[in-house]
């Protein structure tokens, strides 16, 4: 009862963020299939979209900055943004997505059994998952590590100070396992508390049952700027684990996977060729041979991916380059105020890197 309580007190407070969010895509009734339902997982997945026409995207819907369902009915996040940039290079409109929230459990079988054409929910890319999981995925999108949240007030500085005490974490992700692994290595004994659902995971934190929370760092700021009271609240300077997060597919159709990866490298090349959304009808003339190839008004690259050759200018004219689509969601004018980090271009000190468009 405690629980189910202080979930319904901040439910308005998550609300309140999310309208402070861009505009999205009108929410879908979280893991229902919706009119148009998809196809199994198979090779015929890129016939079956394009004669949908419309992609199904599998989202969290619970991750301010990520994936965030708004007050309006509306989605907003990088993970949106991912998918309505596929949704302009196939159909040259980024409302042409249906949106469906997963937990954690539920999202690989949902990709796997074809409930959703592609996974952009904050997911950590491992060997496991591109193995024996059968997943397919395409570029990161957003280089995190985990940590670990506590009370300003609880004296805890460090992994060491956690001893002995009780650690909030949700299960079906790779915290769970990192957690365990990096608390074994040190030799600290801890207590997991262990939960499915994230909502409750922290709802219990904010109660005080917990000594600490761990996530993923970015979802810790994001989670942590509508607890009851933010400011009594600290993510500890140790990260505890790598955390690559990456869109995927599912095994089994090339053409829709090389198209779900190619829009994603769309996104981190125009920002390497300084094209936005305000700025590409100034690029249009260019005599710049690469931009020439990635706006398609020379050579044939697109068809090459079974899209038209224009399918990064229709992705940036819609949705922006990686840089906006960052700043919009995650930048210094959001609550959340991520500093780019890692997830800045390589010729900047980051490891956001594009192949050749050639």
């Amino acid at each position: 009862m405690r629980n189910s309580a202080l979930i319904l007190a901040i439910a308005p407070l998550v609300c309140a963020i999310a309208a402070c969010s861009d505009s999205g895509q009108t929410a879908s009734t979280s893991g229902t299939p919706g009119s148009n339902p998809a196809a199994p997982a198979t090779q015929n997945r890129w016939n079956n979209i394009k004669r949908r026409a419309q992609i199904i995207c599998g989202v969290s819907g619970e991750v301010p900055g990520f994936s965030f369902v708004g007050t309006d009915g509306k989605y907003s996040g990088i993970d949106v943004d991912v998918c309505r940039a596929i949704a302009a290079a196939l159909f040259d409109n980024p409302d042409a997505v249906e949106f469906r929230n997963l937990n954690s459990k539920e999202r690989f079988t949902a990709l796997q059994t074809g409930e959703v054409d592609v996974l952009s929910r904050n997911t950590t890319w491992t060997l496991s998952r591109d193995t024996s999981v059968g997943l397919e995925f395409a570029p990161v999108v957003f280089y995190d590590g985990q940590a670990i949240m506590v009370r300003k007030n609880s004296n805890i500085k460090s992994l060491a100070d956690l001893k002995d005490k009780a650690i909030c974490v949700q299960t079906g992700t790779t915290t769970e396992q990192n957690l365990a692994d990096q608390m074994r290595k040190r030799g600290i004994t801890y207590k997991p508390v262990v939960f499915e659902d994230v909502n409750v995971a922290f709802a219990t934190y904010a109660e005080g049952r917990c000594d600490g929370i761990t996530a993923d760092r970015s979802a810790l700021v994001s989670r942590g700027t509508i607890l009851p009271k933010p400011e009594d609240n600290v993510i500890l300077n140790e990260v505890i684990s790598s955390e690559p997060l990456a869109p995927a597919v599912a095994k089994g159709d090339v053409k829709w996977g090389d198209a779900v990866k190619w829009v994603v490298y769309s996104l981190v090349k125009a920002e390497e060729l300084g094209i936005t959304s305000q700025n590409i009808g100034q690029f249009a003339t260019s005599t710049d041979p690469d931009v020439k190839r990635f706006l398609g008004t020379e050579g044939n690259l697109g068809e090459g991916l079974g899209l038209t050759n224009d399918f990064a200018a229709r992705i940036i004219k819609h949705v922006g380059n990686y840089g906006e689509i960052y700043d919009r969601n995650l930048g210094p004018k959001t609550k959340l105020n991520l500093a780019r980090g890692q997830n800045q271009l390589w010729s900047k000190g980051g490891l956001l890197y594009s192949p050749p468009f050639r």
